[in-house]
C-alpha cells in the first residue's frame, strides 16, 4: 500500500516513527512543510525537513524533539562571543547539515535533490519531499509587527498576540517534483498531527495540492493535533483561535473537511464524534498523545484502521 503523509514539525515526526515501524519504509512518502525555512549565519536551514529526517534516522534529540542527540554547541558559543545574536539554537553536528545543504544549493542543486542526498546518506528508505523548491516564507502578523515564523516561535516563544499568518511566495511557489504524483498515486493520504495553519496549511496553499487531494482516489485521514481544546506542542490552538476557528477536534475536522474522508481524535474528545460525523467524516477515537514509542505505533495502527 502506497502511503503519502503531509507533515511539519515534531508531532508529525513522532507519528511517522510509529508508522514507519508498521509499514514498509519504501512505501511511505512524506511531503514536508518548508514555510519555516530560514537563512541564518549565511546558511539555509530547513527546520521541519531536518526534524523529520533526524527523527526517522534515529538520531534526533528526543528530549527536545529537534536537533541531533548528544550534540555540542561550541560554534554557537563562539558566535555569541563575537557578538552575533544566537537566538536560534544550532548544534555543531546540526550545522554540518546546513553547511552541506547551503553549498549544494549554491552549486545549483534543488532543495528536493539535497533532501534526497541527505536522506540516502542517513540510510533512510522513506521518500522525503519538500513541499516546494521555490521561495516560501511563513510570516506571522502581530501587534509588534510582522516576523518570520521561527522568530515568532523560537525568539519570542509565541508570546506576541497572533493576528494572521502570511505566506510570502505563495503566489509563485510550485509544488516540488513528485508532490502531486505522491498524492494522486497513493492508496492512503495521512494528514499528520501538525499545526493546521502553519505546517499543513502551507502545504495546502501550494498551487495544485488541494485540488490533488480533492481528486485523489486515496482515502484521506487526518490526526487531530488538538486534544481537549488545546495543542500538545506549539501554537496551533492560539493560531486557530486567532483565525476564528473553533479550537477543538471538530474545528480541525471542519478545516480539512472538503478533502477529508476520516479523522482520528483523542479519547478525551469522544463527545465530538457526533458533530464531526455530521460533516460526512468517519471518526476514529483513540489515544493520540504520544508519550512512548508504543503510543506512536498504536496511533499509527489506529490511522490505518480508520
Amino acid at each position: 500500500m502506497k502511503i503519502t503523509a503531509l507533515a511539519g514539525g515534531v508531532g508529525a515526526a513522532r507519528f511517522l516513527t510509529g508508522l514507519a515501524r508498521i509499514v514498509k519504509p519504501e512505501d511511505l512518502t512524506v511531503i514536508i512543510n518548508t514555510g519555516d525555512d530560514i537563512n541564518l549565519f549565511g546558511l539555509h536551514i530547513s527546520p521541519d525537513i531536518d526534524i523529520v529526517t533526524y527523527t526517522l534516522a534515529g538520531i534526533v534529540d528526543e528530549a527536545k524533539g529537534w536537533g541531533i542527540k548528544d550534540d555540542t554547541f561550541h560554534a554557537l558559543t563562539t558566535l555569541k562571543t563575537l557578538g552575533v545574536d544566537t537566538w536560534f539554537n544550532l548544534g555543531d553536528r546540526d550545522l554540518a547539515t546546513h553547511i552541506y545543504r547551503t553549498n549544494r544549493l549554491r552549486q545549483g542543486a534543488t532543495l528536493t535533490e539535497v533532501t534526497d542526498e541527505i536522506r540516502i546518506k542517513l540510510g533512510l528508505k522513506t521518500c522525503l519531499l519538500p513541499m516546494s523548491n521555490d521561495h516560501f516564507e511563513t510570516k506571522i502578523k502581530t501587534p509588534q509587527g510582522t516576523m518570520h515564523f521561527e522568530e515568532y516561535f523560537v525568539k519570542h516563544q509565541c508570546k506576541p498576540q497572533f493576528l494572521a499568518a502570511e505566506f510570502d511566495g505563495q503566489a509563485t511557489a510550485k509544488p516540488a517534483p513528485g508532490v502531486l504524483d505522491a498524492l494522486s498515486d497513493a492508496d492512503l493520504v495521512i494528514v499528520c498531527p501538525s499545526n493546521p495553519v502553519v505546517s499543513v496549511g502551507t502545504i495546502l496553499s501550494i498551487a495544485g495540492v488541494r485540488d490533488a487531494l480533492l481528486r485523489t482516489k486515496a482515502r484521506v485521514v487526518a490526526v487531530s493535533p488538538i486534544v481537549a481544546g488545546a495543542t500538545i506542542k506549539g501554537p496551533a490552538d492560539k493560531m486557530l483561535n486567532g483565525l476564528g476557528i473553533e479550537v477543538s477536534a471538530f474545528g480541525v475536522a471542519q478545516f480539512y473537511a472538503d478533502f477529508l474522508d476520516a479523522i482520528v481524535i483523542d479519547s478525551r474528545d469522544a463527545a465530538e464524534q457526533t458533530r464531526i460525523a455530521k460533516l460526512g467524516l468517519a471518526v476514529k477515537v483513540t489515544n493520540t498523545v504520544m508519550k512512548t514509542f508504543d503510543d506512536k505505533v498504536a496511533l499509527a495502527t489506529a490511522v490505518l484502521q480508520a
